[in-house]
């Protein structure tokens, strides 16, 4: 992976990370924001996966119901968002389309992507703290606004 900052001061920041074939988007992303010290941020991406796994939400099993994309596909759309989680690390939260061959969609929770040939990535940071807080009555993870602001 290859990054550059845009635009912005130190905590406000837009970047940009291009990433190559063979890395795993969701590691790689999750990684560079850790390293970077990222804390709250959306993102955007458009590319392409050799192959990738997304999620929808059971709310009756509390679990994601993996969805296998096991060919080449286009990331159509990729909009996400960055938070601290509750290990204190780097939370990604991205919803992805994947355009197929025959012109059909898959989409959902991005859970992994197997770059192929690029991912292009603009990574909008700010200087406040997002905190992702597991909910035990949904069986996930979402951003608490009043954990945020400390």
């Amino acid at each position: 992976m290859k990054s550059a900052k845009l635009s912005g001061e130190t905590g406000s920041e837009t970047r940009v990370a291009i990433l190559e074939s063979g890395e795993e988007a969701f590691a790689t992303l999750t990684k560079f924001a850790n390293d970077a010290g990222i804390t709250a941020a959306s993102l955007t991406a458009i590319g392409a996966f050799e192959m990738a796994t997304v999620g929808w939400f059971d709310f009756e099993k509390k679990t994601y119901k993996k969805i296998e994309v096991a060919e080449q596909c286009e990331v159509l759309s990729a909009i996400g968002d960055i938070a601290v989680g509750d290990d204190g690390k780097a939370s990604l939260h991205v919803h992805v389309v994947l355009g197929l061959a025959d012109g059909t969609t898959r989409g959902g929770h991005l859970l992994e992507g197997k770059v192929r040939p690029t991912l292009e990535v603009v990574i909008a940071d700010t200087a406040a703290h997002l905190r992702r807080k597991k909910k035990p009555d949904l069986g996930i993870a979402l951003i608490d606004i009043a954990k945020g602001k400390a």
